[in-house]
């Protein structure tokens, strides 16, 4: 029996904030723009790509990114403009797939190994839905298509913004060879770092590390560096993604330096974060403080405790055990954020035919 060769697509909508303000402000389009708040301790949510060609990014403390680009134009945060076209956006892609997952407001993984409607490639339909998005939200999207999740999402960068580019079978090994290890998806920065430190520096100096040795220094986490090297990624478009956590933070507009404020933060904290545990029915074992100083140096630290959560007071008992040791502060507190991971239903009394890639 022939293996079937999977046709996934990743959506990226470009500069998807920033855009849809420009879009809905037409004085704006052409400009540098910023997502966020100018402001001490404000932070860019998003930059146009007129922003970050002065190298504005996102997460960037907002006075840096002005320091920047001093014509850089702020306009607050919308975010259920964003989600209301984001909705939009999904339903396109509902039109030609059910198996959509969703990685953020502006970008999905669809499997479209068998597609909804009739169309000649994967590569045809990533240029409809693109020509859709456009015709229909005024915004555009970029498109990767190959026969896996990590490789379609390689692929959308490489043409971005407003483009696609396909990587067939047989290719993905060569693609990633020369790639810094740095801008795979699943490797993130410390990751990388350590990979550095041990000579590999691309794809192709992951490629020729042994799985045994990898295993010796990644755990677990080897099989999957192990198979990107070589362009192979089993992982499936999930529709139902289970969420992983939930969390919020703050930054605060002046640094916090008594126990007595950073308490009150972790209190209103806490309150939020069970406020969307109790939205989503969810609850959770694990919790991490995330503490980062005036200096930009950050902590986080986690507990994990025996029976899920099943109150904000518990949440804030234990974020308040993991601030315990950290005190007396070495200095002031931009930052304060809590998150609630190994998450769990709180305890109570729940044939279109194969497409091919290229047109």
């Amino acid at each position: 029996m022939t293996l079937q060769i999977r046709r996934i697509i990743h959506i990226d909508m470009d500069a998807f904030y920033a855009s849809v303000e420009q879009r809905d402000a037409p004085a704006l389009k052409g400009r540098p723009v910023a997502v966020g708040h100018c402001r001490e301790r404000g932070v860019v949510a998003a930059a146009s790509y007129e922003a970050r060609i002065f190298g504005v990014r996102s997460a960037m403390p907002s006075l840096l990114a002005l320091r920047r680009c001093p014509h850089l134009v702020f306009v607050p945060p919308r975010f259920e403009v964003y989600r209301a076209v984001s909705a939009h956006i999904h339903s396109i892609f509902a039109r030609y797939t059910p198996l959509i997952q969703p990685l953020s407001l502006d970008e999905a993984y669809l499997d479209v190994t068998r597609p909804l409607i009739r169309r000649p490639s994967a590569t045809a339909i990533a240029e409809d839905i693109r020509a859709a998005i456009l015709a229909e939200t005024g915004l555009t999207a970029s498109a990767g298509i190959s026969y896996n999740k990590f490789l379609a999402k390689l692929a959308s960068d490489h043409r971005k913004p407003n483009g696609q580019f396909v990587i067939p079978p047989g290719a993905g090994e060569n693609f990633v060879a020369a790639l810094p290890v740095g801008t795979f998806h699943g490797i993130g920065p410390a990751t990388a770092r350590r990979m550095n430190a041990l000579g590999i520096e691309t794809g192709a100096d992951l490629r020729a590390f042994p799985l045994a040795t990898l295993q010796r220094h990644f755990g677990k986490a080897a099989a999957f560096y192990h198979g990107i090297a070589h362009g192979q990624d089993e992982r499936p478009v999930e529709v139902n993604r289970p969420r992983k956590s939930l969390g919020k933070e703050t930054t605060f507009i002046q640094d916090l330096h008594t126990r007595q404020d950073l308490e009150t933060a972790l209190q209103e904290l806490a309150t939020k974060v069970w406020a969307g545990c109790e939205k989503r029915e969810l609850s959770g074992r694990t919790i991490t403080l995330k503490l980062r100083h005036a200096d930009f140096t950050q902590i986080t630290r986690a507990s994990s405790i025996t029976q899920p959560l099943t109150d904000a007071g518990e949440l804030l008992r234990v974020s308040m055990s993991l601030l315990r040791p950290l005190l007396p502060l070495r200095t002031g507190v931009r930052l304060l954020g809590i998150t609630v991971s190994a998450l769990c239903h709180p305890p109570g009394p729940e044939e279109p035919r194969q497409l091919s890639l290229l047109g």
